[in-house]
């Protein structure tokens, strides 16, 4: 048993085991089944998946996790996550914190069940999308109703669904962004998203709100008035998905006079296959490739100190006045969105 009786659970998307195809491919199977993430029915989408799919996708993506995949770390989104987890448990010693994956090991049926057998009788989950959607965070409010539908005993549950604007999180990030500033003086600063399919959005997914509330904090926590655009990447498939689409956005910006760029990423707060070579080599070369002069990333939260804080905060808000939407309404602000 635990001596302590509170549990924090952080929960990420989840990544191959290694950057083998096959563990590439047993994560994308299991990923792209998810109803959540393809609204299709499985009888029509199983042998899309398995004939066409993955044969053309996984090869593709191992070989991009093998250029990321590191000898003394592995899986950048499994370290990060791993070291937030430690962090947060440091932060916060009266809690038992645990991390887990939707679609890799550690499985979050698999944490909620050692948590069930340490005794956790107060359990506060963090799913590490600070924007909500039906895509991330729904999913992960279907696996932990699904652990706990048949269970004698269920916990004092503290779900935390959005924190798109907790001031915390838009602290962390605006300080990480304004070192950055000082040092590359930008000409252009690019907020970039991971996107979901429009069809998503206009069956009532409020991500891209949620997007432009963390955009929009950011730009009234700094003052900025340097240009901002807000975009979204990591399409997938033929359906059109929220625009502008990032890659397109920084073709265009040189020939509107945007010579030096600032890419950053709110939604992904640990660095991962999106960040580091989507954003840090595809979409560099297309920004360059277009006759922009200098493409600078920032690097994701990962481990940063005022990032476990703000999570820290977020349990401890909840553990008082437990809120399933920490997010805020706020003014506009100078925001380009084409």
């Amino acid at each position: 048993m635990s001596k302590n009786q509170k549990g924090i659970l952080l929960i990420n998307l989840g990544t191959p085991s290694d950057p083998s195809v096959p563990a590439v491919t047993k994560f994308l199977r299991r990923f792209l089944s998810d109803r959540r993430v393809i609204h299709m029915l499985p009888l029509l989408w199983q042998p899309i998946l398995n004939l066409m799919v993955l044969p053309k996708y996984a090869p593709k993506s191992a070989a991009n996790y093998e250029r990321l995949w590191s000898s003394g770390i592995g899986s950048p989104l499994l370290h990060y996550t791993q070291r937030q987890a430690q962090l947060l448990a440091k932060r916060l010693p009266e809690y038992t914190v645990r991390y887990a994956m939707s679609y890799s090991q550690p499985l979050i049926g698999a944490v909620l069940k050692e948590f069930e057998f340490q005794g956790i009788t107060d359990l506060t989950i963090i799913p590490l999308y600070p924007q909500y959607s039906t895509t991330t965070t729904a999913s992960v409010q279907d696996d932990v109703a699904r652990f706990y539908k048949d269970r004698k005993t269920v916990p004092e549950i503290r779900f935390v669904s959005d924190y798109s604007s907790f001031w915390p999180y838009i602290k962390a990030l605006s300080n990480k962004l304004q070192k950055a500033i000082l040092k590359v003086n930008p000409d252009a600063i690019v907020f970039s998203y991971h996107g979901i399919p429009l069809s998503y959005q206009k069956a009532g997914d409020p991500y891209a709100q949620r997007c432009r509330q963390t955009t929009m904090a950011v730009i009234e926590r700094l003052g900025l008035h340097i240009p901002c655009f807000q975009s979204y990447q990591s399409r997938f498939g033929p359906a059109e998905w929220l625009k502008p689409a990032t890659k397109d956005l920084l073709t265009e910006l040189p020939k509107q006079g945007y010579q030096k760029v600032l890419v950053v990423a709110p939604s992904f707060v640990s660095d991962c296959l999106e960040t580091i070579q989507e954003l840090g080599e595809e979409n560099r070369d297309a920004f360059l490739t277009a006759g922009g002069r200098e493409y600078q990333l920032l690097p994701a939260l990962n481990d940063d100190p005022e990032w476990i804080e703000a999570l820290a905060q977020l349990t401890l808000l909840n553990a008082v006045m437990p809120a399933q939407n920490t997010a805020m309404d706020l003014p506009s602000a100078y925001l380009q969105t084409e």
